[in-house]
């Protein structure tokens, strides 16, 4: 054994062993700082533990003035231990006195000491508390002994987050004391149920190891799983992801492959660490170094790196299965930073009640599977994950878009009355399926479903839609290894073909690009994706790609209608050229004897601003138009939709907003073009009543949202509300949703379909 690695083994040691004594927790504290203090031949050794509303408490102390402990309270960012927690990084001066965050505390007594070396106590991307030692003497400390305190705040990390020191500890009450947590609603309904955390957390049992060969061997072949498994999870289709999270498992095999991350890992061992310990250890120094740069690319790196390297820990611990594999309790709400959409299926729905999401919003693709199930769900719902455990209580109101964890009787209690109302409510709307969506003044409305996977089809007939107003065909295209064949996508399209039977779908050609990447593809980096080599760009600027889906299409249609709808046209000539594609098709079929279908209709997307000022051309070319009102919201205000400081700042029921709308509707009418719309606002009672009083008769939603959406339709007077509304939009500025709320509830109309009347 090497000078260098005998502190650390030594203060291990003798750690552990004071943990397995029994005692109370108190003691067990002074016993670590004392023996901290001993083997590193330090003066001073203190602990402080980070309380629930992120200010320190001093807990335990070796060298202190023991009046101290309990006594000392620092608040957030208060001194070196405050910046130690706030910033996750250590902090190791000679003279800490000098220093611009130091923070004198008289009763501590520290004044004499000179010399302070403190270390953050993480896990998880949380900073739990800060361990410290000092000295009279002014020293800069070697790096043997910051490796000893690094992984002596391991340790203690792993004590607080296994319970160990939850008895009369309440620094970590965050663990035990209810929560509340407020995100974006992405699929209507509550929920509650048992927290299963999608990839359960690694609790670590052997830090220190004196076989480094060996764990240099374990090392090396969970790095070979691991490779192996991102590559299976890569060609194995009901295992891919969608949208930007397909980005996601592309940046883990490129991670999971970089040599300096496994170098790193290789020198964590060789100081004496076991394989597992290695890996948090390297987790814990990437997170200091990425903390203080709030840029979000770096941001989902760091997302990334995190669960590769909880990836990797459960291999080398002999538990590589996520929950999904795993028995699954009746009332299971699933908890994750993000995942697939393809991952949401894996999992039993017949037991699958809600889903919480750290990171994912309303657009992501899980999200829209989820809202396919029908099951309540909550995004963005920041720092959950590193604040629950499987087993605990959890409420997902997927209506408000709240989370409530470990919630008290009564709140359960409130939450268990909703629930049965909610159940009492989705009767009656199972109730309307077959009646026809028809006004109180005889208007009637046609209601049709988004949708993009096969597992969505059957909701349509359930929730009693009228049809698919949209197609999102690149969905296949997505959880595929590679670019699927014609044939296959053929298949696909037949299939959705059958199940619409008599009912018209609208198949959106491919979407891709932007958040929705192709792991087949190779795509240039772009600052603002969104805005970039997209939708019709990019098949136009490829065609192959977009006749071989025509090509697909139309033979899957041979002898039935079939609706195309091209996304986001930004000018007339993309319009032109895309119908000579189609039109190219067309004439390969013929030519080839190869029958097409009965009857073709083209249509497009209005989503990009741009395209509102050339309708005037764009109608007489095309037989219907789709309002995407998620894109042509944020174009219209400049507002990405999926980054959380900005979505909500701009209202779906502004003045600017619904204007813009209106003069949609006014001119396709003027010119007898049927006009959708299938953006997320469609699935909102009040914003649907809006575009009915606008003059839009047809919209696409989720499946869930058409039994809300029906029941205000049987309870509005539509001429009246064109009346008011008109008014509105002539005398007003700013939202309208207060005029729209106050007239609903005026006109006894269901806006708010879960609410309890009583």
């Amino acid at each position: 054994m090497s000078p260098a690695n005998a502190a650390p083994r030594i203060l291990m040691r003798r750690l552990r062993e004071i943990m397995a004594n029994a005692g109370a927790p108190q003691k067990r504290l002074d016993a670590i700082v004392s023996q901290i203090a001993l083997i590193m031949v330090a003066e001073v050794c203190s602990l402080y533990l980070r309380r629930p509303d992120g200010s320190l408490e001093l807990f335990a102390s070796e060298g202190l003035n023991p009046e101290a402990v309990h006594n000392t309270h620092l608040a957030r960012g208060e001194g070196l231990v405050g910046l130690i927690a706030e910033q996750a990084e250590l902090v190791n001066i000679h003279e800490a006195q000098d220093h611009p965050s130091f923070s004198y505390r008289p009763e501590t007594g520290e004044e004499i000491y000179h010399s302070f070396l403190g270390m953050p106590i993480l896990r998880g991307g949380r900073t739990l508390g800060v361990v410290t030692v000092q000295n009279k003497a002014r020293k800069v400390y070697s790096e043997e002994e910051i490796e000893a305190l690094e992984t002596t705040a391991m340790l203690v990390a792993e004590l607080i987050t296994s319970g160990e020191l939850d008895e009369g500890v309440g620094a970590i009450a965050d663990r035990t004391q209810g929560r509340h947590f407020k995100g974006t609603s992405i699929g209507a309904g509550i929920a509650l149920g048992a927290v299963v955390l999608h990839e359960p957390r690694v609790m670590i049992h052997d830090f220190l190891s004196d076989d480094q060969a060996f764990e240099q061997e374990r090392l090396l072949q969970g790095v070979d799983t691991l490779r192996l498994s991102i590559d299976a999870m890569l060609s194995k289709a009901e295992l891919q992801r969608a949208g930007e999270h397909r980005e996601v498992l592309e940046a883990y095999r490129l991670f999971a492959h970089d040599q300096g991350w496994v170098t790193k890992l290789k020198q964590a061992i060789a100081s004496g660490l076991t394989a597992e310990a290695a890996v948090e250890r390297v987790q814990n120094d990437m997170r200091a170094r990425m903390l203080p740069n709030k840029d979000a690319f770096w941001a989902e790196r760091m997302n990334d790196l995190e669960d590769l390297g909880n990836r990797l820990m459960r291999i080398l611990v002999g538990s590589s299965a996520t929950a999904a594999e795993t028995s699954l309790p009746d009332d299971t709400i699933l908890v994750a930073r993000t995942m697939g959409a393809a991952e949401l299926l894996d999992y039993d729905q017949k037991k699958l009640r809600g889903l919480v999401l750290e990171d994912s919003g309303a657009s992501s693709h899980v999200a829209i599977v989820a809202r396919a199930l029908g099951i309540a769900a909550v995004g963005e719902a920041k720092g959950l994950v590193n604040r629950v455990d499987t087993g605990d209580d959890i409420i997902v109101d997927g209506v408000t878009g709240e989370v409530f964890v470990r919630p008290r009787p009564e709140m359960i209690d409130a939450y268990s009355d909703k629930v049965r109302f909610q159940a009492a409510k989705q009767k009656q709307f199972q109730e309307l399926r077959d009646k026809p969506a028809i006004s109180l003044d005889g208007v009637p409305i046609s209601l049709k479903i988004n949708a993009g996977l096969l597992v969505d089809l059957p909701h349509m007939v359930q929730s009693g839609a009228d049809g698919i107003g949209l197609y999102r065909t690149e969905l296949q295209f997505m959880i595929s290894a590679k670019f699927p064949r014609i044939t296959e996508q053929e298949e696909t399209y037949s299939a959705v073909l059958d199940a619409a039977g008599e009912r018209p779908v609208m198949f959106r050609t491919l979407d891709v690009g932007g958040d929705k990447i192709l792991p087949y593809m190779r795509m240039a980096g772009e600052q603002n994706p969104a805005l970039g080599w997209r939708a019709v760009r990019m098949t136009l600027d490829r065609p192959g790609l977009l006749r071989t889906q025509v090509r697909a299409l139309l033979k899957a249609s041979a002898g039935r209608d079939l609706r195309l709808m091209l996304p986001m046209v930004t000018e007339l000539s993309e319009l032109k050229q895309a119908k000579d594609l189609i039109q190219k098709e067309r004439d390969f079929l013929k030519k080839h004897g190869r029958p097409g279908p009965k009857h073709l209709e083209i249509g497009i997307m209005i989503e990009v601003p741009a395209i509102i000022w050339q309708l005037e051309d764009i109608l007489p070319l095309v037989d219907f138009i789709s309002i995407g009102s998620n894109d042509l919201l944020q174009f219209l205000f400049a507002a990405d939709r999926t980054n959380p400081l900005v979505a909500q700042r701009y209202d779906s029921l502004s003045y600017v907003f619904l204007s813009v709308l209106q003069n949609i509707i006014t001119k396709a009418n003027s010119y007898k073009v049927p006009v959708t719309l299938c953006g997320e606002i469609a699935g909102n009672p009040l914003e649907s009543m809006a575009l009915l009083g606008l003059g839009l008769r047809s919209i696409s939603m989720s499946p869930a949202a058409i039994g809300p959406i029906k029941s205000m339709i049987l309870s509005l007077n539509v001429a009246h509300l064109s009346q008011f509304l008109e008014h509105q939009l002539a005398t007003s500025s700013g939202s309208l949703r207060p005029e729209l709320e106050r007239y609903a509830a005026e006109n006894n109309i269901n806006v708010d379909p879960y609410s309890d009347p009583s």
